[in-house]
């Protein structure tokens, strides 16, 4: 199981795959949650994961193309895009220190 320490995530990619709009808005989210913290967060077809991605944030349902189109990439999987524990979890950790487990 990949993982990184906090101190270490610089790029968060949200991943998506329909374009409906919905994981903008989570990117859009985390940018003002992580505002302070330095960490970008980028928005980026499933397909198309930059190398540079610390962290790929995505939907449960894409995870599995997400792990093909960065290997060895800490993945953190939600099921909900406002208000999923998983993303809280991040967000806590970014800010509080600790790990983030894949």
């Amino acid at each position: 199981m990949a993982s990184i320490d906090s101190k270490d995530i610089h790029k968060i990619i949200v991943a998506c795959d329909a374009g409906m709009g919905s994981s903008v808005m989570l990117a859009s989210q985390l940018r003002k949650q992580l505002k302070e913290t330095g960490v970008s967060v980028e928005h980026t077809p499933v397909n198309n994961i930059p190398d540079d991605a610390d962290v790929v944030l995505c939907h449960a349902g894409l995870a599995a193309r997400a792990k093909a189109a960065a290997p060895g990439k800490v993945l953190v999987s939600f099921q909900i895009f406002l208000g999923d524990p998983a993303v809280t979890r991040l967000v806590n950790t970014i800010k509080n220190g600790g790990t983030v487990d894949a």
